[in-house]
């Protein structure tokens, strides 16, 4: 099945103007079949049959991922640290974390299996709603550690399968 690649600007506008230009209005449900069939750029989380843009692109998000992939790849090379990894979390929903990290490489293109560690970089335009349902929905999935990075502020914070804690 060929793959088709959206175009436009990064985040919600260049999804909306692609899903325009389809004639869907930003609530048209999609297959998952369609979403996994298909190229996003920037990729985009699939939540329900629901296409969620995702904020990506900035400076400070771009420096603190290539920062924190770095220093995984250097510190911990056993490890497979990823970017963009679309991650099948379940049957009606796949997230697009910004670093995914899993011991040994995954068996598929789009895992279904928990990675050991989920990493989301927060942009300004990003709310505490939207990332609070992402991280729940890698609780679900059995991910054993999500960091959540706010780059402006330095900080962050951490998850544990089970244990919130910041």
């Amino acid at each position: 099945m060929p793959r088709a690649r959206r175009t436009g600007k990064s985040g919600r506008g260049g999804l909306e103007e692609w899903l325009a230009a389809r004639g869907m209005a930003a609530a048209t449900l999609v297959s998952v079949e369609e979403y996994l069939s298909t190229s996003y750029d920037p990729d985009c989380d699939y939540v329900d049959g629901e296409l969620e843009g995702r904020n990506v692109g900035e400076k400070d998000h771009s420096k603190a991922q290539g920062n924190i992939c770095f220093y995984l790849r250097t510190d911990y090379p056993t490890l497979c640290t990823l970017i963009a990894l679309r991650l099948r979390v379940s049957a009606t929903r796949c997230r697009v974390p910004d670093v995914c990290v899993t011991i040994g490489e995954p068996d598929a293109e789009v895992p279904t299996q928990p990675p050991f560690l989920c990493i989301e970089i927060l942009s300004p335009e990003d709310g505490a709603g939207r990332i609070q349902r992402k991280v729940g929905d890698y609780l679900k999935m059995g991910v054993r550690y999500i960091w959540v990075i706010e780059p402006r502020a330095r900080g962050g914070y951490l998850y544990d399968f089970g244990h919130p804690c910041g």
